[in-house]
């Protein structure tokens, strides 16, 4: 299965377009497949192992979307008795503005409109996450990503995103014939399919950006991540072979 990827076409919901009703159900639809299908439980399995009760962390989310990752990791850190800053950055100000509504009451979350390639920040991040984006970038702008979110991140870096495999193809088409059938949420997810990256590309990917010892791991039903921890204070970074649990 060849990756397709024309930038000239993008998403429906990459294009820009006003705060309309039709935007609003895709990105809830877009929070529940979250949810349901193993994006919120990959990430904790990652912060389990790496923030500790009563730590102070900054995060940066880039492309961050609904916003529904930095919500699920404050309402995670209150219950683990962290403390969370969380910059969550994104280009299209119609998806900012609806993710700051559904955000009232997550004071831990400043959202930015800005490129995800080109952010800066006066300081780097205890985390820089991207989640379920990087198959909206071509292959050179998605090395961009990576080698961006290293040069952010003071210690981890965690990129997840869909494996392209027919079996994905297959899990979507049935999930968007039967419960996600509005017209935005069933082009865009069968598209994000046919661009997704498969392990072998996201792992080359990777190489290209500069990344050294860096984990790359399948998470049930259709997902892999890559995560890097830089070398600080004499911690070593995680290996390929280190897996996490994924259970919870």
């Amino acid at each position: 299965m060849q990756r397709q990827f024309d930038p000239s076409e993008p998403e429906l919901m990459d294009r820009p377009q006003p705060v309309s009703d039709e935007l609003a159900r895709d990105l809830e639809n877009l929070r529940r497949l979250n949810s349901w299908f193993g994006s919120y439980r990959l990430i904790r399995a990652f912060l389990r192992c790496w923030f500790q009760p009563g730590g102070n962390y900054r995060i940066l989310d880039l492309a961050t979307g609904y916003g529904d990752i930095p919500r699920m990791i404050v309402a995670w850190s209150r219950a683990m008795g962290c403390t969370v800053q969380i910059d969550a950055v994104d280009q299209q100000s119609a998806t900012l503005q609806l993710a700051q509504k559904a955000s009232a009451g997550f004071s831990e979350i400043r959202y930015q409109q800005a490129d995800a390639l080109t952010f800066s920040s006066p300081g780097t991040y205890d985390l820089v996450l991207c989640s379920l984006a990087l198959h909206h970038f071509s292959e050179q702008d998605a090395v961009k990503l990576l080698r961006q979110a290293r040069v952010l991140s003071h210690e981890n870096v965690l990129v997840a995103d869909l494996e392209r495999s027919t079996f994905t193809a297959a899990c979507v088409w049935f999930l968007t014939s039967t419960v996600f059938r509005e017209p935005m949420t069933r082009h865009d997810a069968r598209v994000s399919v046919q661009r997704a990256f498969s392990f072998r590309e996201l792992t080359g990917l990777a190489h290209a950006a500069g990344w050294e010892q860096f984990g790359h791991q399948r998470f049930f039903p259709a997902r892999q991540a890559i995560w890097l921890r830089q070398h600080i204070s004499g911690m070593q970074p995680l290996t390929s072979g280190a897996p996490f649990d994924y259970a919870t």
